[in-house]
């Protein structure tokens, strides 16, 4: 955990709560609509189950490219900092090796995730930033991001 933690006023902190239910209630909602719109399962006795199967894995299938060790780093760094060279990501991220930064940029690269901006030189400079898959990515997740912090008091209410 972060240390110290974050002190928000009332009113910041209060916006952050709201915006943390507003995201609950759109997943509620987004949950709804794949239910109400999934394939049922019909039973030899006639009975019908709403299949959540394909929801399971379409939930592992979008959530993939985070399980991986150091991608969560590479976008949280991008997402927070910006734009940024090789080696200024490097030493935003401790304890990453150079070949495996330039893998799992490679990686993001062709999930669509990050853009590699090269500008011709002397010298050649080049650059990585978010897609806007990556950033719309980042936008979403950050209420959720916000609550783990709230919820493991990285982020505080002032007194």
């Amino acid at each position: 955990m972060p240390e110290p933690p974050m002190i928000l006023d009332e009113k910041e902190y209060k916006e952050i709560e709201d915006a943390i239910t507003k995201t609950e209630e759109l997943g509620n909602r987004v949950r709804e609509l794949f239910r109400d719109n999934s394939n049922e399962v019909l039973f030899a006795s006639g009975s019908r189950i709403h299949d959540i199967s394909w929801e399971v894995d379409a939930a592992v299938e979008a959530l993939n490219v985070f399980a991986s060790r150091w991608t969560i780093e590479i976008l949280a760094a991008l997402y927070i900092a910006g734009e940024r060279r090789f080696n200024e990501l490097r030493r935003l991220l401790v304890g990453i090796s150079s070949r495996t930064l330039s893998d799992k940029l490679t990686t993001l690269r062709e999930s669509g995730f990050i853009n590699r901006i090269v500008v011709d030189g002397p010298p050649v400079k080049v650059t990585y930033n978010l897609t806007e898959h990556g950033a719309r990515d980042g936008r979403l997740l950050s209420p959720l991001v916000a609550y783990v912090k709230v919820n493991n008091s990285s982020v505080i209410k002032s007194d």
